[in-house]
């Protein structure tokens, strides 16, 4: 019956009609496209930096200048391209049948964030966003990355207390201006942060502003150490 409904209905590619040998892979050139970050990265944001891979503690500009609460940070994308694509049906296109195969990838890039005794905790997103997306797309990526390392998750050990604007067209500065004062340990689950090291999860990363005030939210609560992994890094053209 399998091999039957196989062949009526093959499997697709996540992001184009194109069969696949299983459910929720991608085609060969939706793979050849999507902009893996490889090689050396900068060790806050994990975005990618010119030079040799087996350097240690090196990190791009942004971060020499910003500075960042958290500790270690690793991407696994690069968002432009397939990557945009992708993320943008995650969040915005009812797709979150989407985060199981991103955790693959998320798993790969977080090697040096990801350890047995860490706390996965989502970005939080707004109530009211809540309501019109359905889900936070964050917390998808975080339970599907929690199932398959088996590494422990809290959807809820941050909430956002504030709606703030969209964030597209604003400088760095007014980025973290607009966020200060948005996120918080939940008032009941916040004590799970206590004394854990946390790794913060978000869909993509521009300016670090979000995951600024998480990371700090986290710290406020008593974490030991922060770290952060996000699907895909704005990256800067060289």
């Amino acid at each position: 019956m399998q091999r039957a409904l196989a062949l009526v209905y093959p499997d697709q590619c996540i992001l184009c009609p194109e069969p696949v040998e299983a459910s929720g892979g991608l085609c060969s050139a939706c793979w050849r496209d999507m902009p893996f970050i490889r090689g050396l990265v900068c060790e806050a944001c994990g975005t990618s930096l010119p030079g040799e891979e087996d350097r240690a503690d090196v990190f791009c500009d942004d971060c020499m200048t910003i500075a960042r609460p958290w500790n270690t940070g690793r991407a696994a994308l690069s968002y432009r391209g397939m990557a945009r694509r992708l993320i943008l049906a995650l969040k915005h296109g009812d797709r979150p049948d989407l985060a199981s195969p991103a955790a693959e990838w998320l798993e790969r890039a977080g090697g040096p964030v990801l350890r047995p005794d860490t706390l996965l905790v989502p970005v939080p997103i707004h109530w009211s966003r809540m309501l019109s997306r359905r889900y936070n797309q964050s917390a998808e990526l975080c339970r599907a990355l929690s199932r398959r390392t088996g590494i422990a998750c809290c959807p809820s050990a941050l909430i956002r207390t504030r709606r703030t604007p969209v964030q597209d067209g604003l400088g760095v500065d007014e980025r973290f201006t607009n966020l200060l004062g948005a996120v918080h340990p939940h008032p009941r689950r916040g004590d799970l942060l206590r004394d854990r090291d946390v790794c913060l999860i978000d869909d993509v990363m521009t300016s670090g502003a979000t995951l600024s005030v998480s990371s700090q939210a986290c710290l406020d609560a008593g974490a030991r150490r922060v770290s952060v992994l996000v699907l895909a890094r704005v990256e800067k053209a060289p």
